[in-house]
């Protein structure tokens, strides 16, 4: 039974849409932890994550069962463009965003980059990004590269894999590694981030 952990999530789609509903539940299983600490890191609050990852995977299903999924070997970073565009709705309904203004791409930091702040605001930003510029020293030079360009360069996933002479996927990994490690570091030093 061991050769399940090694099944790949377009394997595990295929076998959902032949009616595995355990495929699926593998499927959420194996990626529910970084979409919905992805989630929670933009609207740092329990239950409307939990609302917002609901209504992700509600999304993915309606998506495969109509058969208008065709992102063959992407499962992960389709998922996320999901519950990014969820967290956007669910900030427009709410008047209370800072907008995602980097092309559709994700970055993970940006609700810390609204420019219309208070005074009162601004200086908790400012605070909260000189925490977060300490914490990155913490992490591996390779991770850190990776994580500065992305975050401070606003560089894509492409682009750094050709500057850092990797693959996509090598700078991929290393950007969730770092993620994953920012997160201990923050744990560690029992640091709260909000953004207000």
């Amino acid at each position: 039974m061991k050769k399940i952990e090694t099944t790949t999530d377009a394997t595990l789609v295929r076998q959902y849409l032949n009616g595995s509903e355990e495929a699926l539940s593998k499927l959420i299983n194996r990626h529910q932890q970084r979409i919905y600490n992805f989630i929670f890191s933009k609207v740092f609050d329990r239950d409307v994550t939990e609302d917002i990852f609901q209504d992700t995977f509600i999304k993915v299903i309606r998506t495969l069962k109509r058969g208008k999924y065709n992102e063959e070997g992407k499962f992960l970073p389709w998922v996320m463009r999901i519950s990014h565009n969820l967290v956007i709705d669910y900030f427009r309904k709410n008047n209370r965003m800072p907008k995602f203004d980097n092309n559709g791409d994700f970055n993970i930091f940006s609700v810390i980059q609204d420019d219309e702040l208070n005074a009162e605001k601004l200086m908790v930003k400012d605070q909260i990004e000189s925490d977060v510029r300490e914490l990155i020293k913490e992490l591996p030079e390779d991770q850190k590269e990776v994580l500065m360009m992305r975050i401070y360069k606003d560089m894509s996933f492409k682009e750094i894999a050709e500057r850092t002479d990797v693959s996509i996927n090598t700078a991929l990994g290393r950007m969730r590694y770092a993620l994953i490690n920012l997160r201990k570091v923050i744990d560690k030093h029992n640091i709260v981030l909000t953004k207000y």
